[in-house]
């Protein structure tokens, strides 16, 4: 069933291209690691186990600078036929996945909704390719074209990443690479969420979730690249969308030792997600923050659920 569910280090970045003439990708930024604080107690949802702050190690990796887009997508599933969970029948149900109600339009037929997440609609027809649905088709070369892919489960997203020779980021890696050696801020560019009133990514402006003033500049998904990137040269790891790390969900950690290379729980139900989405707001769901995180179910598809590779 699907469901909604420092240390002073110096880095040394490079950016470089991966990928075959079949898999168009990505920048791979490599990090040379090290040690840093991870985690969050300010501000925090305790349930969520983002707390305690621990030290953690990290040996060198290298992590895409963005979100994996549509195109890069659509050439993954054109080489490969892949078919993603979102598009597979269940239980005798036509495929659907999980739409944000404010993107239907306001004639779009009756759907089942989420009690308690009435801002949830669930659509037959939607999936990476027809994000709200039928006749929302993308259009290749389109502005959108160059959108995180969205509606991907936990195993979309891996069959990607091997597909492109690489793996989905740890927890500890997606969270180093996104603080871009900013010791325990709350977002990659410092602690203000809107520093001299400028917006620094894609998040629900207005009253949520009947009104999206778009003071951001956005309803709905961004451009992979729209907003600065941080110190090692990530985009958008602040809003947009959620991105799937390789963890089994859980919120309990070890404090009280520095750990290297963590990977999380060998078993589970959920698998951590990482950044929050263009539908967080600070009045629901302040998830944004870079030491916040959540879990879903790995065959989980919604509209505001992408990921980013690493090696």
């Amino acid at each position: 069933m699907k469901w909604l569910k420092l240390l002073g280090v110096s880095f040394q970045v490079s950016i470089w291209k991966v990928m075959t003439e079949s898999n168009p990708i990505a920048n791979l930024i490599e990090l040379s690691g090290g040690p840093f604080l991870m985690g969050n107690e300010q501000d925090a949802y305790p349930a969520d186990g983002e707390g305690p702050v621990r030290e953690i190690v990290l040996s060198p990796f290298s992590i895409s600078s963005t979100a994996v887009t549509n195109a890069e997508f659509e050439a993954f599933v054109s080489a490969t036929n892949y078919v993603t969970t979102a598009e597979q029948s269940e239980d005798n149900e036509p495929p659907w996945s999980f739409v944000f109600a404010g993107l239907l339009p306001n004639d779009f037929p009756p759907t089942r909704g989420v009690l308690g997440a009435e801002w949830w609609r669930q659509v037959e027809g939607a999936d990476w390719f027809h994000p709200e649905g039928p006749n929302s088709e993308l259009e290749a070369g389109s502005p959108r074209w160059n959108h995180p892919v969205v509606h991907v489960s936990w195993f979309d997203a891996k069959a990607f990443a091997e597909w492109a020779g690489c793996r989905l980021p740890t927890e500890a890696e997606w969270e180093f690479s996104a603080r871009g050696d900013l010791n325990q801020k709350s977002f990659p560019w410092g602690d203000e969420s809107n520093p001299d009133d400028d917006f620094m990514c894609n998040i629900f402006t207005g009253s949520f979730p009947d009104q999206n003033n778009a003071k951001d500049g956005w309803v709905g998904t961004c451009p992979v690249d729209a907003f600065p990137p941080n110190n090692f040269g990530l985009y958008n790891c602040s809003g947009n969308v959620w991105e799937w790390c390789n963890d089994w969900f859980s919120a309990r950690h070890e404090s009280d030792v520095t750990v290297r290379d963590p990977e999380g729980p060998s078993m589970g139900l959920d698998k951590v997600v990482k950044g929050g989405s263009y539908l967080c707001h600070d009045s629901y769901c302040n998830r944004y923050r870079v030491g916040a995180r959540m879990g879903l179910l790995p065959n989980s598809s919604l509209g505001h659920q992408g990921f980013r590779i690493a090696r």
